[in-house]
Order: C-alpha cells, then sequence, then structure tokens
C-alpha cells in the first residue's frame, strides 16, 4: 500500500511524463536492449521497430500514474498484461530488470526533476505494480496447471496437419508429443508458441488464436502471413507436418461468455476470424437456441479463409445467419454464394438483423476495421459491457 505521500509525488511526475511521450519508453527499450540482450528474446521485435510496443507501454505507464490512488480502475489492463506475461514466460526477476532500466531512464531523460525523493516514489511504485503481476501471473500459471492436460512453461506439440486455407492464412493441428490430453480454454483465447530455430536470429514468442471449440485433444491455430513478420513467415515457410513446436498453455482475456438465452453477433476482418471460429464452434457444439449472426470481411475470395466452412455451417444450423463483405471480388468470386455485399463493411446494412434485445457483440480484425464497428455499435446506442474486441499484438485502447 502506498502511501499519500508517495501518490502524491508521482501524481506531480504526469506532467513530466506527458510531456515525454513515447520517447520515454523508446529509451527506455533501447538501454533495455543494450544492457540485457537477452530480452531480445522475449519482446516481439517488430513491435518495436513499429512504435505499437513503446507506444502500448506508455500508455500503460501513463495510466497507472494518473490513478495511482485508484488502481482498481486499472484491472482490466492488469489481467490483460498478465495473460500476455504468461504467454511469454515471464519470470519474477526479470520484473526487477525492468524496474531498473524504468528509474535509469527517468533519470537520464529528466535529470533535473528526477530527485531522490521522486526516483524513491517510483521505486515503490513499480514495486508495488509488479508484486500485483508476479501474484496474478502465478495464479494464472497455477491454474493452467491443475486442469486436466495442462501444464506449466513449455510443451512439445507435433503439427499434425499443416492446411493452406487461403493465399494469406495457413492452419495448423497440433496434438501432444507425450499423446496425452489438451487443457481446454474458453473461445477467444489464445496459444503461445515459443520458436527456437537456427533460422531465427532471436527466440521468438508468438500468440495466435485458437479457432476451434475445445476437445481435450488436440489445438488448432490460424497463422496470416505478415510481410516481413518473422514469427508467421517462419511457420509458413519452415515448419511442416510432423514437426515439434513449444507451446505454453492457453491464456487471454478475450473470450465469450454468454447465456443460452443471449444472441451472440461475430463480426471479423481477415484473420481476425480465428477467434470468433472457436467462439462459433463451440455454440453450434453446445446447441446454442439464440440467433447467432457471422459477419466477416475481407479482399476477395482468394483471401477468403474457411469461407465453405462456415457455408456448411449455415446450411446446417438454421439460427446461424451469415453475411460476407468483399471488398474487391475477382472476377471467379460469386455474388450471392462466396459473398452479400462489396466494399467494406457497413453494419447499418443489416442493423435491422443485428440490432437485438441483449445481444453480445464480439469483434476482432485490423485496428481501423475494430474503430469502425465499434463506433457504428456505440452509435446505435449498444453498451459498453456488451462489447469485446480483441487487439492482435500491444493493446490500443479504440
Amino acid at each position: 500500500m502506498l502511501d499519500a505521500r508517495t501518490i502524491d509525488i508521482i501524481k506531480s511526475t504526469i506532467p513530466l511524463l506527458e510531456s515525454a511521450n513515447t520517447a520515454l519508453t523508446e529509451h527506455f527499450y533501447r538501454r533495455m536492449f543494450r544492457d540485457n540482450p537477452e530480452l531480445k528474446d522475449v519482446f516481439n521485435l517488430s513491435h518495436q521497430a513499429s512504435g505499437r510496443q513503446p507506444a502500448a507501454l506508455f500508455a500503460a505507464v501513463l495510466a497507472y500514474a494518473k490513478n495511482i490512488d485508484n488502481p482498481v480502475v486499472l484491472s482490466a489492463a492488469v489481467e490483460r498484461i498478465a495473460h500476455k506475461h504468461t504467454g511469454f514466460a515471464i519470470q519474477p526477476g526479470q520484473y526487477d530488470i525492468v524496474g531498473h532500466h524504468l528509474l535509469e531512464t527517468i533519470k537520464e531523460l529528466a535529470p533535473d526533476a528526477a530527485t531522490p525523493e521522486v526516483i524513491d516514489a517510483w521505486a515503490q511504485a513499480y514495486g508495488a505494480l509488479a508484486n500485483i503481476f508476479i501474484g496474478r501471473e502465478e495464479q494464472i500459471c497455477r491454474a493452467n496447471e491443475s486442469k486436466t492436460g495442462g501444464w506449466r512453461g513449455t510443451r512439445a506439440f507435433v503439427v499434425k496437419e499443416k492446411q493452406a486455407e487461403s493465399e494469406q492464412i495457413t492452419s495448423f493441428l497440433l496434438v501432444p508429443a507425450d499423446g496425452g490430453p489438451v487443457a481446454d480454454y474458453l473461445p477467444g483465447q489464445y496459444l503461445s508458441l515459443h520458436l527456437d530455430a537456427a533460422e531465427l536470429a532471436h527466440k521468438e514468442y508468438r500468440q495466435y488464436s485458437l479457432c476451434q471449440a475445445p476437445n481435450g485433444r488436440d489445438y488448432r491455430i490460424a497463422v496470416k502471413r505478415e510481410p516481413g513478420g518473422t514469427g508467421s513467415n517462419f511457420l509458413h515457410d519452415k515448419v511442416a507436418e510432423g514437426d515439434v513446436l513449444q507451446l505454453l498453455p492457453p491464456a487471454g482475456d478475450f473470450f465469450m461468455a454468454v447465456d443460452a438465452g443471449t444472441p451472440v453477433v461475430l463480426i471479423s476482418g481477415g484473420v481476425g476470424q480465428t477467434p470468433m471460429r472457436a467462439m462459433l464452434d463451440q455454440l453450434l457444439t453446445q446447441g446454442h437456441p439464440a440467433p447467432i449472426h457471422w459477419l466477416h470481411a475481407c479482399e476477395n475470395g482468394a483471401q477468403h479463409a474457411f469461407g465453405d466452412d462456415i457455408r456448411q455451417r449455415r446450411q446446417a444450423h438454421a439460427n446461424l445467419e451469415t453475411h460476407v463483405w468483399y471488398r474487391e471480388p475477382a472476377a471467379q468470386d460469386r455474388p450471392a454464394e462466396d459473398f452479400d455485399a462489396t466494399g467494406l463493411m457497413d453494419l447499418n446494412k443489416v442493423k435491422d438483423s443485428i440490432l437485438l434485445p441483449g445481444a453480445h457483440y464480439y469483434f476482432c480484425g485490423p485496428l481501423p476495421f475494430m474503430a469502425m464497428v465499434k463506433e457504428q455499435l456505440s452509435g446505435w446506442g449498444i453498451a459498453d459491457e456488451q462489447l469485446h474486441y480483441e487487439v492482435f499484438g500491444p493493446h490500443q485502447q479504440l
């Protein structure tokens, strides 16, 4: 528990943080990777290059400072980050390294403001937050370990099937090398892969959404090839059926939890459909009686993964309605069969179908796509409690 004086000092540094902006976290990462290069095996370096990770960390630091006297406001963010950390196998001792570089960054960027009193206050504040994360991450690890088919750390899985689902997306069916069962998960959660191969400059951790309902036997992920993406290109080009991958247990704070009477609307753009597929699979497997709507947007038929599967499910389930947008259909793409509308997704076109009392809306895709979806749904008066979304990579608020 931080005392009032420490809280006041932290709040007094908010203008300093705001003026530094992401220069603070960019400097932090540069000095940390310089002095502790082993951490390059933990962080996704492409998110460093894009600036998304420094921006996400800065937003988290600033939010912590602004809510230092009411940390319960940050509980959702803490939960999301703690799940991410378990997927990166973050160890308690690594928090000491991060804390050291954070304090040194403050000293180096603001030498006049970084008085001993300020540094001591931030040391206490960081220590309190680190202890929260360490405790929650241990709880998550213990819960994963205690499940039937659960484990802690990495576990070897064999690639049983590798299947091209579209020009850009390939799915991988993964079974335990030890022949045992696998832990259940909540539809929407992700699986972490620890990639360690001679072709990679560093060890890599990558998270990919599980795209089928839990069955206790195997896991399925679907991976989009990202231009310049280290992990996705390695999986597409180098990993074959029969190869062994190291997996960490399923995790994530984005998941579906609805009762039988709740209408569900699943909205996706591109590879954002992967967590939605797990949700749809679960709903249909359980015989969900309420209306289910599947809305998907992609470029064209060549980039439309799992299209045939969704069409078959629609024909087999009377309560499932689908609507697909192709931004620029190819000549061979069939209207009313492969897709229903052209151009960008516009929810207003299907408002009468999907604006349902008590419905919950789950959406995932590129950030501009999700911002559009949230804006339209919120504009209809749908409460935030009914809107659920997942950002792939470092979190950003819509």
